[in-house]
């Protein structure tokens, strides 16, 4: 797993191979269709440990190169979620090129079903950014190979519920490491990005006693959760300096960075969105000689592929629910591994699913 992301401006000259997001992906597909106007790229990082599982995004990328680097991204961070979580999948993900609100349509969904079922199994999909249960059940009408789908035709449903659930477990975990107590009655919570996911995450951290803070690019949608879960509200972009316990990231990736970590005041960092770390070396480092826990991302927001993994091997919702809530035993796992080998947490987590991956291989190829 390589510890650089190069800038998108620079993917022209190597747009696939070259960069160093591609990290030895397996397999990459780029899926077009005139009549519906698809545009879609499926990226299948890594099978060892069983077929690639990861959701769909639809987001309206500034360009395709934008659109292949997060895929690769997110694909290559699905095979870590799954290894570390012990789930015997591999990593893949796609994205959709366009805009949910005013693009998606049914046919659409269902010719994205056709290049998912064309992949045999190798590629399971499942709901992301900009997809709902319903558009799950659509691309169901053409390929077995989705998760995700409603619980009326056999499905686990919506996993935001259950990814939620597990970035509240790492953050209690999180709050015991750095303050002494996992209780976070009083503490000062940013979340960064309400959609299902952060307003769930509110609503459980609220019901604890937190003092929860809100940003997001809605500002109609802060507006509604303010009222409803008594919380404040800050918006624009300048929110790294607020005086804050624990930061939230639960949108888009990459707010690690040079800038947000020199501004930065908590002292925790565990939120449900994916590749938090703009560069995972350079930003883990800086986090751990600044005194932040940060708790891995793709440990921590790992219940919703817990969540949907039911559909393929058959448990039930408390099983789901059970194996998410030891989302906090792992984390705490990750943060003394870090401190006893003087490594960033990120790392320690890498290391651990790395381990799992290399031993499936090894068995594979003896």
């Amino acid at each position: 797993m390589t510890s650089e992301i190069i800038d998108t401006k620079d993917l022209k000259n190597d747009p696939v191979f070259g960069q160093l997001s591609f990290d030895n992906h397996e397999q990459i597909v780029f899926c077009n269709d005139e009549d519906t106007g698809l545009k879609a790229i499926i990226g299948i990082h890594n099978t060892t440990l069983g077929p690639a599982l990861g959701g769909t995004r639809m987001w309206q990328y500034k360009s395709e190169w934008e659109a292949l680097n997060d895929v690769l991204r997110l694909s290559r961070g699905m095979t870590y979620k799954s290894a570390i979580t012990g789930l015997n999948l591999g990593g893949g993900k796609a994205v959709i090129i366009g805009d949910a609100k005013t693009q998606k349509n049914d046919a659409l969904m269902r010719k994205f079903g056709e290049f998912v079922n064309s992949l045999s199994g190798k590629y399971i999909t499942a709901e992301d950014v900009g997809m709902e249960t319903r558009d799950m059940d659509i691309i169901r009408e053409v390929t077995p190979h989705v998760t995700g789908v409603s619980e009326s035709i056999g499905g686990s449903g919506n996993p935001s519920p259950v990814t939620a659930y597990g970035v509240y477990m790492g953050m209690k975990a999180a709050a015991k490491y750095k303050f002494g107590t996992e209780n976070l009655d009083g503490k000062k919570v940013l979340v960064q990005g309400v959609g299902h996911v952060g307003e769930t995450l509110v609503k459980h951290i609220t019901d604890e006693g937190a003092q929860v803070i809100l940003n997001d690019i809605n500002e109609a949608r802060l507006e509604e959760l303010s009222k409803k879960y008594g919380a404040n509200v800050v918006l624009g972009n300048d929110i790294f300096g607020l005086d804050v316990d624990i930061y939230a990231p639960c949108a888009l990736g990459a707010t690690i960075n040079d800038e947000s970590i020199a501004q930065l005041k908590a002292k925790v960092i565990a939120g449900a969105a994916n590749n938090q770390l703009a560069n995972e070396l350079k930003h883990g480092t800086m986090l751990k000689d600044k005194g932040i826990a940060y708790a891995p991302d793709f440990l921590i927001n790992a219940g919703g592929i817990i969540n949907v993994y039911a559909e393929v091997v058959g448990y039930d919702k408390a099983e789901s629910l059970k194996r998410t809530e030891n989302i906090y035993n792992t984390t705490l796992e990750i943060f003394n591994l870090s401190e006893k080998e003087n490594i960033t947490t990120h790392q320690a987590a890498f290391n651990i699913a790395q381990t799992r991956i290399d031993a499936r291989k090894k068995e594979q190829n003896s």
